[in-house]
């Protein structure tokens, strides 16, 4: 048995997950891999076995969607490693896709099994286990930019994420008082497998939408699952936190796509509007390429 802090992570044997799963490692930690890709599993086993720490990591087969799996690899942490200090529910998939009109439920059905239920079945069980323990501990659910605002991934997706979001205030809330504290991260646009042929369009979305001169990886969230797991965020709870290279701190950006803000003409004064005053330009100066400075060069 180890005094080791012990996180169970879902989805754990590629992207956000794995990397999750490395930096874990490296801060100390014991770690039960749990995902549903079993290759994937053996594959990460066998580089942690390279890197010698195969005694701190268990790879367990599960299923998120299927309750008794999930109870199962959340109970294996205590089984195997005395304890358990963490469940970051991580596990996802892109789910449905297609016009409303032509969803199947089937895949509808589908996507909220993985993404959402798979997040109440690990908060359940991950409870249970930190109430019994009486040590508390924390919840980490991922998010993402799709369950803040439209248009940002399929409609299943987005929806599912959305209640991912809103079930770890709730969930925040209700656990507080075992100080169980619940967190969300959500994700912008990052280069991991479950964006599948899209993933080539990345770079194209950080040019145009994503103010950050930086390609997003995993480990750009990963450090942030790590922070609220562990003790550095003991004050934070119920939040969720953007990891989106300021997307979503952007909007809609409409000055910049129809003209609108005088800044993108090189205009530089006041507006007074209704005020009965009249609006002042100053002057006018020349702006540096808009491409060079989003690729921060």
């Amino acid at each position: 048995m180890s005094e080791r802090s012990v996180a169970v992570v879902t989805g754990a044997a590629s992207g956000i997950g794995r990397e999750t799963v490395d930096q874990l490692l490296t801060e100390g930690w014991n770690v039960v891999a749990a995902d549903v890709n079993s290759h994937n599993g053996e594959r990460l086993l066998s580089e942690v076995d390279a890197a010698c720490l195969p005694d701190r990591v268990e790879f367990v087969r599960t299923d998120v969607s299927d309750e008794a799996q999930v109870e199962a690899a959340i109970n294996r942490a205590p089984e195997r490693f005395g304890r358990l200090d963490s469940v970051i529910n991580n596990a996802g998939v892109g789910g449905a896709f297609g016009p409303v009109t032509e969803l199947e439920v089937e895949d509808w059905d589908y996507t909220f099994a993985v993404v959402t239920r798979g997040v109440f079945l690990g908060t359940k069980y991950a409870a249970r286990v930190l109430k019994e323990a009486g040590h508390g501990g924390t919840i980490v659910n991922t998010g993402s930019l799709a369950g803040i605002s439209g248009g940002a991934g399929p409609q299943a997706y987005s929806a599912a994420k959305a209640a991912v979001i809103n079930f770890t205030r709730a969930t925040a809330v209700e656990l507080a008082q075992w100080r169980i504290r619940v967190n969300s991260v959500s994700p912008g646009f990052i280069l991991t497998p479950i964006l599948g042929s899209g993933g080539r369009h990345i770079e194209r979305l950080q040019e145009d939408i994503q103010p950050w001169p930086e390609t997003g990886r995993p480990h750009h969230v990963a450090s942030v699952i790590c922070f609220l797991a562990g003790p550095a965020s003991s004050f934070v709870t119920g939040e969720s936190i953007n990891v989106d290279g300021g997307v979503t701190a952007a909007g809609p950006r409409v000055g910049d796509t129809v003209g609108g803000d005088p800044a993108a003409r090189g205009l530089v004064g006041v507006a007074r509007g209704s005020t009965g005053h009249e609006s002042v330009v100053h002057r006018r100066i020349d702006r540096p390429d808009s491409a060079v400075v989003q690729r921060g060069t």
